[in-house]
């Protein structure tokens, strides 16, 4: 009888909450960043207006991050998906036509320049505005040969965690019966998140992030919200983030759960280390409890209606 055979070594990429140590990937995250960007504004001028922005955002899907499909004139429709397993941009349109880019070491204005063609080439004609938002240093796209990096152990990685979160975000998100959005991928703060609403209007938000104008903030908070979500930034390894606008008296001071979340004073959040998460002995029932005990939080010192408890299934 043969004996038992070599032992394997666990492959740390195919873990669900694999370790993400920023300093490790931060300038592959920054040019990532970039490149969502590009593509993300194309859907943001494609895409028919939703409240909130709804359309603008990515989604998870089982490669990677995918814009779905969009419209195009003349009947054509156009999805385009980072393939994050391949290191590949897919993009296909509803023709049968189908373009691809590998994912590697290249600059911003690199990835501009031959997605751009791509998209003429398959007959998409659409203008987008080619300064990045939401990040000090706004370097137009087509000029930036700062952001160069493409760590592709470090990218797939990134998206195994993007996939867990996903999932406890969409448990959560299915455990409220009044509006709330998708769980979507955002690619000016490039953070995965979701958003639960009051049902009550909301002052007119400030303003004031970098890059970005003030409509856009209004457009996003003219509701009272209660948001949560995962930011690869922040901390060691990225956090998890959850915040009221707007914010209600006695919101920061709450307790919320577990015992490592605590409330940001320069966020304006509170956080909860990913780290924190991926070591913990059951991380959906960890980052569960933070994001459920943050929203009550909000709803309790808020004062929001009473929502019907979402159905539980079968």
């Amino acid at each position: 009888m043969d004996g038992p055979g070599p032992s394997r070594v666990p492959d740390p990429r195919l873990d669900g909450w694999p370790a993400l140590p920023v300093a490790a990937w931060q300038e592959t995250r920054d040019t990532l960043h970039l490149w969502t960007q590009v593509v993300g504004k194309v859907r943001l001028a494609l895409a028919p207006m939703e409240n909130h922005w709804w359309q603008v955002p990515l989604y998870v899907n089982a490669r990677g991050l995918t814009t779905s499909l969009m419209p195009v004139k003349g009947g054509l429709g156009v999805e385009v998906v980072f393939d994050l397993s391949d290191h590949r941009l897919l993009i296909s349109t509803t023709r049968g036509a189908v373009r691809r880019m590998v994912l590697e070491p290249r600059s911003v204005a690199d990835f501009h320049r031959e997605f751009r063609a791509h998209l003429g080439d398959l007959g998409v004609d659409v203008r987008i505005n080619r300064t990045p938002v939401e990040v000090v240093e706004a370097i137009p796209f087509d000029e930036d040969h700062t952001h160069a990096s493409y760590d592709a152990d470090a990218v797939h990685r990134f998206w195994i965690s993007l996939v867990s979160a996903h999932r406890v975000l969409s448990v959560f998100r299915g455990r409220f019966r009044g509006k709330a959005s998708p769980v979507h991928f955002f690619w000016g703060a490039f953070d995965l998140a979701t958003t639960r609403f009051s049902g009550r209007a909301a002052p007119r938000h400030p303003g004031g992030v970098p890059n970005c104008p003030d409509r856009v903030m209004t457009e996003a908070y003219s509701e009272e919200v209660s948001s949560c979500g995962y930011w690869p930034g922040g901390a060691a390894e990225g956090l998890f983030y959850a915040y009221a606008y707007p914010e209600p008296p006695g919101y920061r001071q709450h307790p919320v759960e577990p015992s490592t979340a605590a409330f940001d004073d320069v966020l304006g959040e509170f956080v909860l280390p990913y780290a924190d998460v991926r070591t913990a002995a059951d991380p959906d029932e960890l980052l569960l409890r933070f994001l459920t005990s943050t929203h009550d939080a909000a709803a309790a010192t808020g004062r929001w209606p009473a929502a019907v408890p979402a159905p539980t299934g079968a």
